[in-house]
């Protein structure tokens, strides 16, 4: 009976050291795409209706985030796209969404919009709706703003 070590080719084990760095590779580039998308997502200004055009940051070439209140009657639904006019400290503005918000959204309570301003006009891709404490904790300021421009 032969114990003595058996020789065993090279090629498998060259393919096998392979194997963690290309698996290394594309962890490496799929994380950088995922904080490349999280990165450009949260760099959107955040303005009043009345910074819009006004303070830099909130031009029309820029997307945006923009806070005001929806004003009453303004509200229409048709054909799966929602506008309303936003006001805001005096100012308003034209706000186009394709969708239907759902949730608690109505006219005469304060929102944030998400999008660019087209020929005037928000062309909205997101919109939020303020609904909780945290949020009144850390911007009362704003909401007071913000409700008393509100429908009454």
């Amino acid at each position: 009976m032969d114990l003595s070590p058996r020789e065993v080719p090279d090629a498998p084990r060259a393919q096998r050291r392979w194997l963690p760095i290309a698996f290394a590779v594309f962890a490496g580039v799929a994380g950088l795409a995922i904080i490349g998308v999280f990165l450009t997502s949260s760099i959107d200004y955040f303005c009043n209706v009345d910074e819009v055009g006004v303070r830099e940051g909130c031009n029309d070439d820029e997307r945006v985030r923009v806070q005001g209140s929806v004003d009453e009657g303004s509200l229409q639904l048709q054909a799966g796209t929602t506008s309303f006019v936003m006001s805001f400290n005096g100012a308003s503005l034209p706000v186009v969404y394709d969708g239907e918000p759902g949730g608690v959204f109505q006219e005469c309570i304060p929102v944030v919009a998400h999008g660019r301003v087209v020929n005037g006009t928000l062309m909205a891709t997101r919109i939020e709706v303020k609904h909780s404490n945290e949020y009144e904790a850390e911007n009362a300021d704003r909401i007071e703003e913000s409700e008393s421009a509100a429908c009454s």
